[in-house]
């Protein structure tokens, strides 16, 4: 199913905390950067925190300025995003400013959890997820029912940490702040361990005032069967490679990368790329490296369409070439339709041989769009 896009917003200290110990909140922004903040939560559809941020800051999480407001009410949203909070227990004070002020609030519990939140008579939608919280879950429902197409993070840093380390965050807006707090129990951004986030894309550096704003995304593939954020940003990449193939009546436009576990892209390639008119897209791609390179294991390739699984211009189909590499996962979006091969199964190859394939049949369209011109 598909998720929000998941952008985490913080600030921190030069050590990395983001508070001290102190009984009043350590404000680390600029105002300049609280109105930045103030404009991307103009942006979302919903705005997220833990229950541990209600309790510690007593957050509104409000679209301040009445512009902004105006602008989402003509655009036909409603005046304010969505607020959502996490709590598997759910112990919520009902008198939290959260509950208050703003449009509609939804809070996210276990089973348990939204007895103790209804009976709580909390302001907002009470939604169980089962005996334990699931992120996924989560986003699908975010997504699927609430209609949540970008949804801002605030915090706290566990939330920040389980969604980062699960393959979930598509971006973190950072700010760096010029001070130390230097107070060893204070709360960090991340907690320890686990993180598929691998090296992140810097996207942006910005100075605001006194602070500064770093934009990242994650790069690392995901992990088996369980999609990563960076899986999506993979294979719109390949959707987009696709693109660029010189058009054919004889076969499909396809794109190709294939990414390191840490996130290093390898190589890329397209359909028909260069001066070979009968490459393939994955072929082109596999091409540019040595066949003894040892990221290749760990390495994921997504193609736009599922790489074939027989071909007459070449002695070798592309699923066969993936699994002579040593690669243990592929993702991709289009199954071969019967235009060229009939009953074609490159997945089912791939998968008969232990490799693990992911199908986000939510690019399945974009895949399809250099080659409409063949499926009538």
């Amino acid at each position: 199913m598909p998720y929000p896009y998941v952008l985490l917003s913080a600030a921190v200290s030069l050590d990395g905390y983001l508070d001290d110990t102190g009984p009043e909140r350590l404000l680390l922004s600029s105002p300049a950067d609280f109105d930045r903040v103030d404009e991307v939560r103009a942006s979302v559809d919903a705005i997220l925190v833990g229950a541990g941020t209600i309790r510690a800051d007593n957050p509104r999480l409000l679209v301040n300025s009445p512009e902004r407001r105006a602008a989402r009410v003509a655009a036909g949203q409603p005046e304010y995003p969505l607020k959502v909070t996490v709590s598997g227990s759910g112990d919520l004070d009902p008198t939290a400013k959260f509950w208050h002020t703003g449009g509609d609030k939804v809070v996210y519990t276990t089973d348990k959890g939204g007895e103790r939140a209804r009976a709580a008579g909390l302001a907002a939608d009470v939604v169980p997820l089962g005996p334990d919280l699931d992120w996924r879950r989560l986003l699908e429902h975010l997504h699927e029912v609430r209609g949540v197409r970008r949804l801002m993070v605030e915090g706290g840093g566990t939330i920040h940490t389980q969604l980062l380390q699960q393959g979930l965050a598509d971006e973190l807006q950072l700010v760096l702040a010029p001070l130390f707090v230097g107070t060893p129990d204070a709360p960090r951004l991340f907690g320890p361990g686990g993180y598929q986030a691998g090296r992140l894309r810097l996207l942006e550096t910005r100075r605001i005032e006194d602070v500064v704003l770093m934009r990242y995304e994650p790069t690392a593939p995901g992990a088996g069967s369980l999609p990563s954020a960076a899986d999506h940003h993979w294979l719109s990449l390949a959707c987009d490679l696709a693109a660029l193939c010189p058009p054919s009546r004889t076969a499909f436009s396809v794109g190709a990368v294939i990414v390191a576990a840490d996130g290093t892209e390898l190589a890329r390639g397209h359909s028909r790329e260069g001066d070979d008119p009968v490459v393939h897209a994955e072929e082109a791609a596999l091409a540019k490296l040595d066949p003894n390179d040892p990221r290749l294991p760990g390495a994921t390739v997504y193609s736009s369409l599922e790489p074939c699984a027989h071909r007459a211009s070449r002695p070798k189909p592309c699923a066969r070439l993936i699994l002579d590499a040593g690669v243990r996962r592929v993702v991709t979006s289009w199954r071969e339709p019967d235009t060229f091969v009939t009953a074609a199964d490159g997945n089912g190859l791939l998968t008969a041989e232990g490799v693990e394939v992911v199908v986000l049949p939510e690019y399945e369209e974009r895949a399809k769009a250099p080659n409409r011109h063949l499926l009538g």
